[in-house]
């Protein structure tokens, strides 16, 4: 059966961190491709903090153009208005059918705040769940970290180190490289006119030196 990965986010812009993550989960899951799902306007962060989406797009898509297993999909740039998980996870199963398997890549800060997504009731039933820690965030993924009103619809299994849904998908935890790297401190430098250097791949640091992007205050807020 066919094994493929959502990877959403603002990328704003795409770094080392997002692709050495991705690279490493679609290793330890077996998966056939991760798609990148830069998003339009998600609804946790603020709309005049991102840049304009066909750059971040095209970020993205020179990014991982040298990766076979990466794709690039404007799944959420397509739809109008906010971003939302459960839409996008809904697009590809549609989209590929009952003989693929969906795993929805996300961070443990963001899996965090899973209480506060849109049905998030309902998406532990569509697909599977890669959770990611990174540095800052606690190393070990455990129980607590699930949402309380929905802890009675898992069990953990020792022998897979995930966490069986009623549905039959799993949340499964994923311990990544550690990569001290983000957006956030990217810009920042940017601003201040220090190196990027080896922090995003060369392609992305020549795109944003000759389009000048970043240097504008109005795209410190988001992530």
């Amino acid at each position: 059966m066919k094994k493929v990965g959502l990877f959403g986010g603002t990328f704003n812009p795409i770094h080392l961190g997002h692709l050495r993550a991705a690279e490493e989960v679609s290793h330890s899951f077996d998966l056939h491709r991760v798609f990148f799902i830069p998003s339009s306007y998600p609804p946790h962060k603020k709309k005049e903090g991102i840049l304009d989406a066909p750059s971040r797009a095209e970020m993205v898509r020179q990014a991982i153009a040298d990766n076979p297993r990466f794709a690039f999909s404007d799944a959420e740039l397509e739809r109008p208005g906010t971003s939302y998980s459960i839409e996008t996870i809904e697009h590809f199963r549609r989209q590929f059918g009952p003989g693929t398997q969906v795993y929805f890549i996300v961070g443990l800060d963001a899996f965090l705040e899973v209480n506060t997504w849109r049905e998030y009731g309902t998406l532990f039933s569509l697909c599977h769940f890669v959770v990611m820690t990174r540095p800052g965030f606690e190393k070990i993924f455990s129980r607590e970290h699930l949402p309380v009103e929905l802890i009675h619809e898992f069990c953990y299994d020792t022998q897979k180190g995930g966490y069986a849904h009623t549905s039959g998908f799993w949340v499964y935890p994923a311990e990544v490289t550690g990569m001290d790297i983000s957006s956030t401190r990217i810009r920042k430098w940017i601003r201040e006119g220090k190196s990027i250097k080896y922090l995003v791949p060369p392609v992305v640091e020549a795109f944003i030196l000759s389009k000048k992007l970043y240097q504008n205050k109005d795209v410190e807020a988001a992530g």
